[in-house]
């Protein structure tokens, strides 16, 4: 902070300045702090503000410090407190006094919420990029086990037969609306934001429009206040990203769930689990774990930053500087996790032979035989009620539906016939045939679809 002398006559206690410093964290800003004040120097020079040569010698001086940055050279001093300060520090120190020419007509308000703006953008780019692969993953699961039954479940009870791919199917719609999440979020964020200088705009010829079109947005800012003072694009990103984060947690869950000996669903490639520090034989989903765990950090982000802006006057606090750091771990945090749950599904191995029986186990054909004594002109309240009784005797007797004979059968409805036997897990997948349902012919026509959506990105 004693950089900026003028009013003050000493500077910062040492542990304020480094209570208050952003640096080791806000460093990350540097691509697009640099890219903003490049257009912002053409900017000035097209404008008259600063002169052509000027203007050269600024954008000549921020690529080369790019370059240190990015070459690990660059000393990134936390006196500077900000990533801002440090890069312009730097300019001037390298081109000297025309480096302060840089900062007309601009302020770090309106400067930091461009650089927040952009790199938000690159942020929902590689989400979006992230989410699509995963769903290749899924599809490409989904259509090498097309065939493969499983007992769908509530309540985590066997409830009735569906496709595996019907189930997969099911992810690829959420992610496919968290994708609809992120681009909608996209256009919030879409908006420049320099010009609005510290909060009441600035007393300079400037062209906005201009700047907009050198930094890719496609709107600029319509009140300097809001321009500065608000963060709701980032808290948007992170909504987005928790509910996200929501969805791969329900499969990670499921996947914890099938690998385990009781369900025996899955099989995780060694390289996606981990061994026991005292069992030999543990073969643990240590990334399907971690990702329930990291998605209460991005929940966190979230609720920090809402509760950070809930009180806040208008314009700029700094009390907003806090928007940096949960927005960084929730972008590393969902794009970690969709990399390594892509190649967790891609070398999942399914055992189909396992859950089929498990179809069997549970009387998942009872809403069946229900719906066949319906056909018959049993009303659905009382059908239903007929099955319950069917399914507590059978139970009772240690039976399946498929070892009850048919006299067994009539002692509950006078309706069951020999055609009862018709009845089959195949014939219950087939019978849902309705957009959306599980029957063979849908979940096709649904994987189709699903492949032309992920193929236009």
């Amino acid at each position: 902070m004693s950089h900026i002398r003028g009013r003050f006559s000493k500077p910062a206690d040492k542990a304020v300045a480094q209570y208050t410093a952003s640096l080791p964290f806000d460093y990350r800003l540097y691509p697009q702090d640099i890219t903003g004040s490049i257009a912002h120097a053409r900017m000035l020079a097209k404008q008259g503000i600063i002169t052509d040569e000027e203007a050269a010698k600024i954008i000549d001086g921020l690529k080369s410090i790019q370059q240190e940055i990015e070459q690990g050279k660059f000393n990134f001093k936390t006196e500077l407190e900000d990533i801002h300060m440090a890069i312009e520090s730097r300019l001037i120190e390298n081109i000297g006094e025309v480096g302060g020419k840089l900062h007309t007509a601009r302020s770090r308000n309106d400067q930091v919420a461009l650089d927040m703006r952009l790199f938000t953008k690159e942020a929902i780019s590689d989400t979006i990029n992230g989410i699509r692969g995963f769903q290749r993953a899924l599809l490409d699961l989904a259509g090498a086990n097309k065939d493969v039954v499983m007992p769908g479940y509530t309540h985590l009870q066997v409830a009735q037969p569906v496709l595996l791919a019907h189930h997969l199917l099911a992810y690829f719609e959420m992610l496919q609306r968290d994708v609809d999440r992120f681009n909608d979020c996209l256009k919030r964020v879409d908006v420049m934001p320099l010009g609005s200088g510290a909060l009441a705009g600035v007393a300079y010829d400037m062209d906005r429009e201009f700047l907009a079109k050198e930094l890719g947005f496609s709107k600029v800012s319509q009140n300097s206040l809001d321009a500065v003072a608000d963060r709701d694009f980032v808290l948007e990103y992170e909504a987005a990203a928790s509910i996200g984060m929501m969805h791969l947690s329900r499969l990670a869950e499921e996947i914890v769930l099938w690998s385990s000996a009781d369900f025996d669903f899955i099989e995780l490639d060694e390289a996606y689990a981990t061994g026991s520090s005292i069992m030999p034989q543990k073969k643990n989903p240590d990334v399907a774990e971690l990702a329930r765990g990291k998605t209460g950090r991005v929940y966190g982000s979230l609720m920090a930053l809402l509760t950070t802006m809930k009180g806040l006057p208008l314009a700029y606090n700094r009390d907003m500087q806090e928007d940096k750091q949960g927005l960084f771990d929730t972008v590393d945090t969902l794009l970690s996790t969709l990399e390594v749950f892509e190649g967790m599904i891609r070398t999942l191995k399914i055992k189909s032979g396992n859950t089929a029986r498990a179809v069997e186990r549970g009387y998942t054909l009872a809403t069946d035989l229900a719906d066949y004594l319906v056909k018959k002109g049993e009303p659905f309240r009382t059908a239903h009620d007929i099955v319950g009784r069917l399914v507590s005797y059978a139970a009772e007797k240690g039976k399946s539906f498929a070892e009850l004979s048919i006299n067994e059968y009539k002692k509950f409805s006078t309706l069951f016939g020999e055609d009862v036997r018709k009845i089959s897990v195949k014939s219950s997948l087939a019978a849902r045939d309705v957009t959306g349902g599980t029957a063979p012919k849908q979940v096709e026509q649904a994987l189709a679809k699903a492949r032309k959506m992920v193929a236009k990105v």
